[in-house]
């Protein structure tokens, strides 16, 4: 009955993930996968993260690809691939053109011995529909921050240079090539055919590349697509200079090195929890699973456009005592504003909750302006005058990059983030978590040294700031457009190590992750899932990412303690220190066993692992999990060889 199939347990569903096909183009290695292009490098250079195929709908929904009729030939350092793929959904909104998005492409992908790497699409609209993009996404990676380059368009030739920080609008635009040097002598040129295509700092989105895309924002959207219109382009990478005959060694060594250095004077960050969306008060079990995480806060989120909202914060404040934690409110206001407030002073005299940020929002604009923040500041600080007042977005970092806030009104800038904008498998989700660090560091440039809050911090938007039309309704057997099947997975739990490292290290100031209990929570709800089938999560249980939470939060108050991965998407990890003790949290982020030489260690350290032969005992008995103190284990001058199964947590302490 509390037996979970392995990858359910590893990634939250039983399907296993999509091959992956090494390849080599002569010096060129990649990955071909599920009709995509990844890690495109010249021996341990990365030359482009991604190139792939999107059809995007009214609302920049990804209409899902079906993949079928694979060819492979592999020449060894050469390859010829063909496939076919469909794109189909079904349309949503009275105002949705034909039954369904259905577009067929057909794939062909060529490496040749000398470095060349083409990849073809030919497709044909089989529905009338209407989309916001058809086409080729070339992603460069985020390494390539601060490089030269040269674009290309159809009456110029540009040097540029890729974004330091993340840049609010499209660096680049009317491209028709790019290339950048790799390593001294040798150049990667991108060119692209079949259509205008621009360039976007994905960071924005904390994807971890510059998106090279079509068609320009610039022009209409969404577009209507009549059945039989034909679509073909073209990407072709090519390397120009001092090209090597035979592809080069790759830096990585079959061990990962995971490097602890001294501490810097960086606190860690406040950590809070979202209140459940379930709405249903907290029962006393898991309100005594929560004080083990020593929160700073919990954020409730309150419509003054919407009633009741009094008896969920009375509820709410109720808890945070118990828990021992203040709250953030993140309020949102309407043009009535003014009753809107007068009507929230006169409860919360009532309640009397203890606020420790407010966090203003404005129902009509994506960053707030400083009428509002104003105008809540009159009505708030003498009900709670030791509130800080907090505003931005409550949406992604685009939003506040784009339109930034008025800082000097201000107490602290807050924004959100979540991994899934853009891609959804498993590689493209730990690879969004170096840029968490990015969006801190590129704040700063603009926020005049204010503290910095990011809130909520989630697997899946909770809604959709871009959309053009209605949102679709999940069919019966469908889980809610919010939640994640990783949520209580190992996976997730590794994920929440990354985050928390890269927003710890940049010097976040608060943050704010998920929720309480529930399928977007920290633990289960002692009635289970809504959805069993779906969300196999255990009745009453906490998830991995529970105990990451409850690792950290045993060293609230600490500082961060710099450290490196030399192969961040395969193992990551966060170290602090509190009181003379280190404490190391490492994550397998991949699917296979990681050999993992953690240096700088002391002389005996206890380690205590959370993978697939204790999680159901941590999920289960979480206070019984969290009494094992770990093996005790002797280093070799500091360094520690550890071998941690597919997305396995371990903790390592000092001694």
């Amino acid at each position: 009955m509390n037996q979970l199939p392995l990858n359910v347990l590893y990634y939250g569903k039983a399907e296993p993930l999509p091959k992956q096909k090494e390849l080599c183009a002569g010096p060129l290695s990649l990955i071909f996968e599920a009709g995509d292009l990844r890690y495109i490098r010249l021996g341990g250079n990365e030359i482009l993260r991604r190139v792939y195929v999107a059809i995007r709908d009214r609302n920049w929904d990804t209409v899902p690809p079906i993949i079928s009729n694979v060819e492979i030939a592999d020449g060894g350092n050469s390859f010829r691939i063909t496939y076919d793929v469909e794109n189909r959904q079904a349309a949503v909104g009275p105002d949705s053109v034909g039954d369904d998005s259905n577009f067929f492409w057909q794939g062909t992908i060529t490496g040749d011995a000398d470095g060349t790497v083409t990849f073809d699409m030919d497709g044909e609209a089989l529905s009338t529909f209407k989309r916001n993009r058809i086409g080729f996404c070339v992603l460069h990676p985020m390494v390539c921050a601060g490089y030269s380059c040269r674009v290309e368009g159809d009456r110029k030739v540009e040097q540029g240079v890729f974004p330091q920080y993340i840049s609010p609008h499209q660096p680049f635009m009317d491209m028709t090539a790019i290339s950048h040097e790799v390593v001294p002598g040798v150049e990667a040129e991108v060119r692209f055919r079949g259509d205008i295509f621009e360039m976007e700092d994905q960071r924005n989105w904390t994807d971890a590349s510059y998106k090279t895309y079509c068609t320009p924002l610039s022009l209409d959207y969404p577009v209507e697509v009549k059945s039989g219109t034909k679509i073909s382009q073209s990407i072709t990478l090519a390397l120009r200079g001092n090209v090597p005959d035979a592809a080069m060694e790759n830096t990585h060594s079959s061990a990962v090195t995971f490097v602890i250095s001294e501490a810097l004077d960086v606190p860690l960050p406040q950590i809070g929890l979202g209140v459940a969306s379930h709405g249903q008060p907290l029962t006393e079990n898991e309100l005594e699973c929560l004080k083990a995480l020593n929160l700073s806060h919990l954020r409730l989120d309150v419509d003054l456009t919407q009633p009741g909202y009094a008896s969920a914060l009375q509820q709410v404040s109720a808890e945070a005592k118990v828990l021992g934690v203040q709250l953030e409110i993140a309020l949102t206001l309407s043009d009535a504003a003014a009753d809107e407030l007068q009507g929230l002073a006169a409860v919360l005299e009532q309640i009397k909750p203890e606020i420790c940020t407010w966090l203003i929002f404005h129902i009509d604009e994506t960053s707030t302006s400083a009428r509002w923040i104003d105008l809540a500041r009159s009505y708030l600080s003498s009900v709670t005058p030791d509130a800080k007042i907090g505003a931005g977005t409550n949406a992604y970092f685009t939003e506040l990059n784009r339109d930034r806030p008025p800082v000097e009104r201000l107490d602290l800038v807050c924004y959100s983030i979540n991994p899934q904008v853009h891609a959804f498998d498993n590689a493209s989700l730990v690879e969004t978590l170096e840029a968490h660090a990015v969006t801190v560091e590129s704040a700063r440039q603009f926020t005049a040294g204010l503290p910095l809050t990011v809130s909520p911090i989630t697997l899946l938007p909770r809604f959709n700031p871009n959309a053009t039309g209605p949102e679709p309704k999940p069919l019966p057997d469908e889980l809610p457009v919010q939640v994640d099947v990783r949520q209580m997975s190992l996976f997730g739990g590794g994920w929440t190590v990354g985050s928390l490292k890269y927003l710890s290290k940049s010097g976040a100031f608060s943050v704010t992750y998920y929720e309480t209990s529930g399928w977007r929570g920290v633990m289960e709800t002692e009635g289970g899932s809504p959805m069993p089938g779906e969300f196999r999560s255990l009745p009453g249980s906490v998830f991995p990412l529970y105990h990451v939470l409850a690792d950290v939060g045993e060293f609230a108050g600490g500082e961060v303690v710099p450290t490196n991965s030399d192969n961040t998407l395969k193992v990551d990890g966060i170290a602090f220190r509190k009181d003379g003790v280190t404490r190391v949290v490492l994550a397998n982020l991949s699917p296979e066993p990681q050999r993992v030489s953690a240096e700088n260690l002391g002389a005996s350290v206890r380690v205590r692992h959370l993978n697939e032969a204790n999680a159901r005992e941590a999920m289960l008995s979480p206070e019984a999990f969290r009494a094992q103190v770990g093996e005790l284990l002797q280093t070799a001058e500091g360094t520690l060889e550890l071998n941690l199964l597919p997305y396995a947590i371990a903790r390592i302490d000092s001694v």
